[in-house]
């Protein structure tokens, strides 16, 4: 897993296993990439799976679906997390989007209807691979090259922008879905997923049961873990 200064970042590559930076190789496909405003993050039993969302305006819509091997999600937290340092070191903290405040009578939805409330195009259905990533990061946003790491040569397969201020929120949601396939694993068996409190998108989002916008999760035989 490396964490590499891609554009839009002027940093130097920085590795969060100690291997050097990893060339690959942008399809031009993908070279454009697309901003996400919040994501929403899913345990499977094999896998995560990253919904990076794009609210602003309507519908509001899955815009990149990224598939991580268990493995590598504790590397893609690191690599993400040491980036997070070196703008803070630069910049300062981000600025977070605004948070309105919760609700305690509105009902929580289900994760069928908050995904009801998503436009998921067929072509994001089922997602694209990686297992490796390279961070990068400017003044006011992060770039995420998603990689397919295999021989003869690494890969983009997916490039997601997103704002300073969104990346602790990134962050927390991965850890706590990582948190939460660990206490899955300690209890031997797969619980029936529960909707964790809902993250701000910054913008207009699917409906809410504590604060919108928010970005929960969603599947019966996945496990969401708290979204960014």
């Amino acid at each position: 897993m490396t964490s590499d200064s891609n554009p839009p970042s002027p940093e130097p590559p920085q590795s969060s296993d100690n291997n050097p930076a990893v060339r690959a190789r942008v399809p031009e496909n993908v070279a454009d990439g697309c901003f996400s405003t919040g994501a929403i993050v899913m345990t499977g039993p094999n896998e995560y799976i990253v919904d990076f969302l794009q609210t602003i305006g309507r519908p509001h819509k899955v815009a990149k679906r990224v598939v991580i091997p268990h493995p590598v999600m504790p590397q893609f937290i690191d690599a993400l997390n040491t980036n997070l340092e070196l703008y803070k070191g630069r910049f300062g903290n981000p600025q977070a989007p605004p948070v309105q405040p919760p609700n305690p009578n509105q009902r929580r939805p289900s994760p069928q209807e908050i995904y009801d409330d998503l436009k998921l195009p067929d072509e994001v259905l089922s997602g694209v691979y990686a297992n490796g990533v390279m961070i990068g990061h400017g003044a006011s946003e992060f770039g995420l090259d998603f990689l397919t790491s295999f021989f003869p040569q690494s890969a983009v397969s997916a490039r997601v922008f997103v704002a300073a201020g969104q990346v602790p929120r990134l962050l927390e949601s991965l850890r706590g879905a990582v948190k939460q396939l660990e206490q899955r694993q300690q209890a031997g068996a797969n619980p029936p997923p529960e909707l964790p409190p809902p993250a701000d998108t910054g913008n207009d989002s699917p409906p809410s049961s504590d604060a919108p916008p928010s970005d929960p999760p969603p599947q019966s035989d996945d496990d969401p873990a708290p979204p960014a």
